[in-house]
């Protein structure tokens, strides 16, 4: 059996598998976790992160409001389940003026890195790049530099530091709808400064995981185990009728992040309910949190759906590790 590395947590959110269920991945019955409208002026909450905090839990959630505006919005939860999101985006301080001006801010990761609640997300500066900053109670907000030169997504903190040195998964993309990419791993003495950029893994342009053949991001902060990272990713299939969006997983070397062990051939999940598959983006999960029990190996995994609502789903680590290592892609 495989062990996560981290700590306790037994008050997170939690549903057993369903009997008879074959799929490693299930999803909490009372979905969507988070509707559209929960927030005044809300188009839209999804894509979003949850950390455990003090009590209970804290989040960083993407809202679109009802001019389509993009940010993030601050909120706050004591089972997980049930959440209080500020009606105030996030408002961050100390950096240079020039990087504090907005222009548009989603799909935020959070991950508790020395001892603070570090936030990545995709931020406007002439084009997309990866915003990074801290927080000690979700109420400051101490912008840094922006990691990476335009264009870049789904900037992915690493938990601790690896060889000495901050770690971050990336996918460098264009100013559009990005019809391709790559993710990649890369390394700061001082989360300023990005370099020694190391290519991780591609899509797959065969037949065997097309699912995954235009484009895959790196999802929440990789997961510590015994066996090496598990890194949770959306990969996406460009059909006849737009772009499909389903949640894959990879196993990569602890010490060399950028050597992927194992990698699903198959997907974990894919849009199938009603709340997936219509929304303002149709036929969408996208994985951004991931809450885990090191005691149980219980995984909670919170995900957009559609581009319109928050999902939450589960697994364990041995669920996932059994099944990519089952159906690998070779």
């Amino acid at each position: 059996m495989a062990k996560i590395i981290g700590s306790s947590l037994p008050g997170m959110p939690w549903q057993d598998k369903p009997a008879g269920y074959d799929m490693p991945v299930w999803r909490y019955t009372e979905n969507p976790v988070i509707s559209r409208h929960q927030m005044p002026n809300a188009n839209s909450i999804f894509n979003s992160a949850v950390v455990p905090f003090r009590d209970g839990f804290a989040g960083i959630f993407r809202c679109d409001s009802r001019g389509l505006s993009m940010d993030i919005y601050p909120g706050f939860s004591k089972d997980g389940l049930h959440w209080d999101i500020s009606t105030q985006p996030v408002q961050f301080q100390d950096a240079d003026p020039e990087i504090l001006r907005r222009e548009y801010r989603y799909d935020a990761r959070v991950c508790l890195l020395d001892g603070k609640y570090y936030i990545t997300w995709c931020n406007g500066y002439h084009g997309p790049t990866i915003g990074v900053a801290w927080t000690e109670d979700f109420q400051t907000f101490h912008q840094l530099e922006n990691a990476f030169l335009p264009y870049n997504r789904n900037g992915v903190l690493f938990p601790r530091k690896i060889d000495g040195l901050y770690g971050m998964l990336s996918r460098p993309s264009d100013t559009g709808h990005t019809p391709f990419g790559d993710i990649f791993f890369s390394q700061s003495p001082d989360l300023t400064f990005w370099g020694k950029h190391r290519h991780v893994m591609s899509t797959c342009k065969e037949d065997p995981s097309a699912w995954q053949s235009t484009k895959i991001g790196p999802g929440p902060s990789p997961i510590e185990t015994d066996e090496g990272w598990l890194l949770l990713y959306h990969g996406v299939l460009t059909t006849c009728n737009g772009f499909v969006y389903r949640m894959g997983a990879a196993l990569l070397d602890l010490e060399q992040p950028w050597k992927v062990k194992y990698r699903s051939r198959f997907y974990l999940l894919a849009p199938e309910e009603l709340y997936e598959c219509v929304g303002d983006v149709p036929n969408v999960v996208f994985p951004c949190a991931a809450l885990t029990d090191a005691d149980t190996g219980r995984i909670a995994i919170y995900y957009g759906c559609a581009d319109t609502v928050t999902g939450l789903c589960f697994t364990t680590v041995d669920e996932v590790l059994n099944y990519i290592k089952a159906n690998p892609l070779e």
